[in-house]
């Protein structure tokens, strides 16, 4: 039986600082690995979730030049928890000021949930610099994946869990959980967005992994909370600013030519396994592995492993 990998041994930045938009952010970043090595960026979920120390640990340090970065709003970037200019045009050509103060050409892009909407998002707008992609937990932000997370379809999975969301709501706002969370979370009283921002967190961290794990109580702290869920919905609201429904998968056709590795649990319920069916039927080229026995979380043994064999060999290229 093979051994599953794991992660590389923690290691600290190199280098870090941040970036101004100069549009009234500042985007906090770091590198981490050898500063001589292929270049590669980590995008991380949400919208807000913000970076961790084990996400350099996905890379090979030897191999590896890797920039991490907060995107606008959350973890150490400023404003915190701000929705002024705060789109998923915006965060790409974030992504792209951040390629130009590296001063590489090509990079590898790595992002799992909505780290893989704004990977696919950057990659179609700048195919020229993205050398490979590694996708975990594929997001396409398309309404019948919104309604499955947030309104019917995972809720029937979690009824227990699912009604502290909907405790807060009339009957009629249950009609529609995302509106109804967006009055609250924009709320002029911090303590309505405070409770809201909670409940709203919690049903993502409490719903990520196929068995329940004791790091979801994290995802309830005041100052977590309140940029993901505000961040979080903001984009939900405005349909992650697309176009239009199929935009990603329609837009395929841009990235065709780049490696890719598409990674997703069979039993993810946050983002249904049928999303990154319909991305590999679009880019046949990309290799897909739905992994059995996960969830939605890069902490699921099987997801991890795929994530670091494609992470290694993508570093050989």
């Amino acid at each position: 039986m093979e051994q599953l990998r794991g992660l590389y041994p923690p290691l600290s930045a190199y280098d870090s600082g941040w970036l101004d938009t100069e549009d009234g952010h500042r985007i906090y970043w770091e590198l981490s690995g050898n500063p001589s090595g292929k270049p590669a960026v980590f995008i991380h979920g949400g919208p807000g979730g913000g970076i961790a120390p084990y996400h350099r640990q996905l890379f090979d340090p030897k191999h590896y030049k890797v920039l991490l970065f907060d995107q606008r709003g959350c973890g150490r970037s400023k404003p915190y928890a701000s929705l002024d200019n705060n789109t998923t045009w915006h965060l790409v050509e974030d992504i792209e000021k951040l390629r130009n103060m590296v001063g590489v050409d090509k990079w590898l892009v790595f992002g799992g949930s909505w780290g893989s909407t704004l990977a696919l998002a950057y990659a179609q707008a700048y195919p020229q610099h993205v050398s490979e992609m590694v996708l975990r937990g594929i997001f396409t932000l398309r309404k019948q994946e919104l309604s499955w997370y947030y309104q019917d379809g995972a809720s029937r999975f979690f009824p227990d869990k699912w009604e502290k969301v909907i405790s807060i709501l009339s009957e009629e706002e249950r009609k529609d959980v995302i509106a109804a969370y967006r009055q609250r979370l924009t709320s002029s009283d911090v303590n309505v967005q405070l409770e809201a921002a909670r409940l709203w967190s919690l049903w993502e961290g409490e719903t990520v992994t196929l068995l329940p794990s004791g790091s979801s109580a994290s995802f309830g702290e005041d100052e977590f909370a309140l940029a993901f869920a505000r961040i979080e919905n903001h984009y939900f609201t405005h349909l992650g600013f697309l176009d239009s429904d199929d935009q990603l998968l329609r837009n395929v056709s841009r990235i065709r030519h780049i490696p890719a590795v598409i990674v997703h649990g069979r039993y993810d319920m946050v983002c249904q396994v049928q999303n990154a069916w319909d991305l590999a039927q679009a880019w046949p080229e990309a290799e897909l592995h739905i992994v059995e026995g996960a969830g939605h979380s890069t902490d699921e043994p099987g997801i991890l492993h795929h994530l670091m064999l494609a992470t290694d060999r993508f570093a050989v290229k």
